[in-house]
Order: C-alpha cells, then sequence, then structure tokens
C-alpha cells in the first residue's frame, strides 16, 4: 500500500520545526499535507472498496455511520450525504449507543465505522454488540493491524498519513482523508443506483439546487385560478372573469376545440384605455394576444422564469401536449418561488 511521499513527509516535518515561519507560507504547508494525504488514497482504491460498495447497494436498511470525537464530525457529514444521495443513513454516536442508542439499528442495517487508530475505546465496545445483531461492519481506518480493522467484514485504509497540526497530535490530515474516502464512496453509490436529478430534487424541495428542478405542473395556477374564455366572448365578461376568478391578471382564448388560440391581460386593456378604443362588446378575439408563448406542465419552472424575463411579459398559458390550456404562470407565482430575482 503507497503511503505520503516521504518529500512529502519531510516538508511537514520541517515545517512543525519551523514556529516562527511566515503565517501564509505555513498555511500552504498545511493544505498541501492535507492534499498529498488526499493524492495517496487513490492507491487504496481497490478489490476492498468494490466489495464496500456492493455491500451498501445490497443493505436492506440503513448506513449507520459511527466515529467518535473529530472522526464523529466526519461521520456525521458522510452519513448525511449519503442519506442526501438515496441511500437511508443515520449517525450513531458510539458513548450514546452503548447507553442505549444501540436500539436505533433494526435488520438489515450496515454499520460504516471511522477510527484512524482503528483502537477507539468506544467504537471497540460496540463490536461485540454489533457481531451480535450481524450487522456488517465497513471499517474506514488508518490500516490493517488494528482491532477495529480485525473485526471488520471490510476494511478501507487512509494509511499513515501524518497530521498537520505542529504537534502531530490534533486530527487534521486524518480527518480530511476519512472525509474524502467516505466522500468517494457515498458518490461511487449515487453514481452506482443511477440517482437522478429529478430524485435528489425530491430530497431538497426547498434548497437552491432543488428548486432548479421544480416542474411548472407544481407551481401554476389551475381550476378557478386558470380563467379561460372562448374566442367569442365579449371584452365585457373576459374582463369580470379576469377580475373575479383568481385575479391573475390574464385570461386564456381557446377556440371550438378548447385549444389556446390568444391571451388577453391586465396590459392589454390598459392599453385600449390609453388608447381610447375600449368597446366592451366586441369579442375579446379582436383584441388578444396572438400566438402566445406558451409551456408544457412537466417543464422546468426555471424555462418558464427565463421566458417570461426574456419576453417582458407577466403571465404564460400552461398547455398540454393537444394545446389546451391546463394552467397559469403569473410572475408572482416565480417570484413566491425564488426563481425570479
Amino acid at each position: 500500500m503507497a503511503s505520503i511521499p516521504r518529500r512529502r513527509l519531510a516538508e511537514v516535518q520541517k515545517r512543525k520545526a519551523a514556529p516562527g515561519a511566515d503565517p501564509a507560507d505555513y498555511a500552504r504547508g498545511v493544505l498541501r499535507a492535507e492534499a498529498a494525504a488526499i493524492e495517496q488514497l487513490c492507491a487504496r482504491i481497490d478489490g476492498d472498496f468494490s466489495e464496500a460498495v456492493e455491500r451498501i447497494l445490497a443493505c436492506s436498511g440503513r448506513v449507520v455511520v459511527t466515529g467518535m470525537g473529530k472522526p464523529g464530525f466526519i461521520a456525521q457529514k458522510i452519513s448525511a450525504t449519503f442519506a442526501s444521495t438515496g441511500t437511508p443513513s443515520l449517525f450513531l454516536h458510539p458513548a450514546e449507543a452503548l447507553h442505549g442508542d444501540l436500539g436505533r439499528l433494526v435488520p438489515g442495517d450496515l454499520v460504516l465505522a471511522l477510527s484512524n487508530s482503528g483502537e477507539t475505546e468506544e467504537i471497540l465496545r460496540l463490536l461485540p454488540a454489533l457481531k451480535r445483531m450481524g450487522a456488517p461492519i465497513i471499517a474506514v481506518t488508518g490500516g490493517q493491524k488494528s482491532s477495529l480493522a480485525a473485526a471488520a467484514d471490510v476494511v478501507l485504509e487512509i494509511g499513515p498519513v501524518p497530521e498537520a497540526c505542529p504537534l502531530g497530535l490534533a486530527p487534521t490530515t486524518s480527518t480530511v482523508a476519512l472525509l474524502a474516502l467516505g466522500d468517494a464512496l457515498a458518490m461511487t453509490v449515487l453514481h452506482r443506483r443511477g440517482f437522478s436529478p429529478e430524485q435528489f430534487a425530491e430530497l431538497h424541495p426547498a434548497g437552491a439546487l432543488g428548486k432548479r428542478l421544480l416542474r411548472v405542473r407544481e407551481v401554476m395556477r389551475t381550476g378557478a385560478a386558470n380563467p379561460t374564455v372562448s374566442k367569442d366572448t365579449s371584452l365585457r365578461e373576459t374582463a369580470a372573469v379576469m377580475s373575479t376568478v383568481g385575479r391573475p391578471g390574464a385570461a386564456s382564448v381557446v377556440d371550438a376545440a378548447g385549444k389556446l388560440v390568444g391571451i388577453f391581460t391586465d396590459g392589454d386593456l390598459r392599453r385600449l384605455v390609453q388608447q381610447d378604443d375600449v368597446d366592451f362588446t366586441r369579442s375579446v378575439s379582436a383584441v388578444m394576444g396572438r400566438n402566445p408563448r406558451t409551456i408544457g406542465p412537466d417543464d422546468l419552472a426555471v424555462t418558464a422564469a427565463e421566458i417570461l424575463h426574456e419576453g417582458q411579459i407577466d403571465q404564460l398559458p400552461v398547455v398540454d401536449s393537444e394545446g389546451r390550456p391546463v394552467g397559469l404562470l403569473d410572475v408572482q407565482d416565480l417570484l413566491s418561488a425564488r426563481l425570479l430575482g
């Protein structure tokens, strides 16, 4: 197995021996040490890693991630990454597990245990109980020669990485390596699952990424809030409908077959008033906007936002595959969904 190159290790040791070094140079040394720890992980991706991926894919329960101290914080992040990308997961605090939280585990769960030394007391005390429960154990640790590695079903090594701490004590480089290997594991599982952007959006409905995948049908106005009139409807009736039904500021105009042929908006009405051309007995088809831009209910809401912005319009009819209006998007709807700035 590969380890951090001797040259990199020498740089770390030299930096430890020079407490008066320039802060910027010192910081760069820390980053180089941590980057080297991640770089050497590439040589450690082998059959054990592939087996870990297959075990997680086959897991019928949750991926239970555990770790103590700084690796515990990394374990929480790895668990959150799994959960948000289609793999049910939870974090189990090893000390709390010894006092009842072990009951969080259910049949079918798999345990991902993080410990650089492989000798973390709280983790080791968990092992007999995990074995009795039949939970497979994947260890992410420094090497094969540890109590955790000996008890695990699969061992993923981060290697003997020197800490970036000048004392060589505070977990720094090792936690970066744990996090990187955990991310590699989660992303490989995501890739193998074929996890889609749509599935991601379902798990992140309030996030910026989720909003980018929001569909028009989820924000459009329907029913009473989507006024529709025939092309022979008088301008007076059309204005009345727009004023009493949902107040969207527009009405979709359809032909005898129910297909969209135009749109009449508040803006159109204001222009007629300004031109002193308001004959409310005329049919709406004489003054409507023809060939309006439209969008489908399954299109992305961000696409609708782009159409509204580029066309400098406030309403967008939503039509089905037959060209019939099934909804209406108002600029206020997209502002409420924070899809327009």
